[in-house]
């Protein structure tokens, strides 16, 4: 199944458009955990199985696997999503962005070695960089568009001579040219929902993977009002440590799972033309 239409599928069967971010801080670990040479698997193991019932995908951050030196736990992890969560999409948040013979072994590392079905890249150095992961046409590959951080506007906000803001030209460039095997995405930041209305207006009816709702701050509302596509869906929600650390005792799987359907709830209360359920 290639990656639209199993975000389509689980977008339907899970009523949710939440995606958990997976972003395993071994400092905050509850206390059974520490110590523990598999923490960070056992960590995020849990944490999908008690949200899963709540989410359209769920998204790895590499760095916090890495770090670690704990690829081979994010490998075990990803190989348990796969078996006991298979309608639930992987992506993996790796941001990638280097000449293209060097993208080849990034593709590889993320749609081999971890399976992802989408990982997200880097457009900054264009599109001979993000080809070889397009050449892997069941794979999701989601742009990097509109951040969700405050310094992304040093760039993302730069015009061009039409006085075109450069998150806006990379949408563009996406959705008319780069989309041609209709599996790309982009990443548009809650934080600033003006810029996802205007992205949609670019991009028709092409998924955005949403973070920055949850410890960043971002408003649902009008993340949700701004962003959903023409179907009522078209958007990956990320919350990541809202979810994760909602309790650092010992009902910390309950209460990652109370988190996770308070969100969903959330974001389907707002109204829009369909709701994703």
């Amino acid at each position: 199944m290639i990656f639209t239409q199993k975000l389509e599928n689980a977008w339907s069967s899970s009523g949710s458009l939440l995606t958990v971010g997976l972003d395993p801080d071994t400092q905050r670990f509850p206390a059974e955990l520490q110590g523990r040479p598999d923490a960070i698997f056992e960590f995020c193991r849990s944490i999908v199985d008690v949200t899963a019932p709540y989410s359209c995908a769920v998204k790895p951050q590499i760095a916090y696997f890495s770090a670690h030196r704990a690829e081979d736990q994010l490998e075990e992890l990803c190989a348990y999503i796969l078996t006991h969560h298979p309608e639930l999409p992987i992506i993996l948040d790796a941001k990638r962005g280097d000449i293209g013979s060097t993208a080849e072994q990034y593709a590889r590392e993320a749609f081999e070695r971890y399976q992802a079905d989408a990982v997200t890249v880097n457009p900054y150095m264009g599109f001979d960089s993000l080809q070889p992961y397009l050449e892997w046409k069941s794979k999701g590959v989601i742009v990097l568009c509109r951040t969700s951080n405050e310094g992304g506007s040093d760039l993302q906000f730069l015009e061009d001579a039409e006085g075109t803001p450069l998150y806006l030209k990379v949408a563009s460039l996406v959705a008319e040219r780069w989309n041609t095997n209709g599996q790309c995405g982009l990443v548009v930041g809650a934080t600033f929902p003006d810029e996802i209305a205007k992205v949609r207006a670019r991009v028709g009816d092409m998924p955005l993977l949403v973070p920055g709702i949850g410890a960043q701050g971002g408003d649902i509302p009008a993340t949700v009002r701004a962003g959903a596509n023409a179907q009522g869906n078209g958007m990956m929600i990320n919350s990541s440590r809202a979810i994760l650390y909602a309790s650092s005792g010992d009902d910390w799987r309950e209460a990652a799972a109370q988190a996770a359907r308070a969100t969903r709830d959330a974001i389907n209360a707002v109204p829009r033309g369909q709701t994703p359920c």
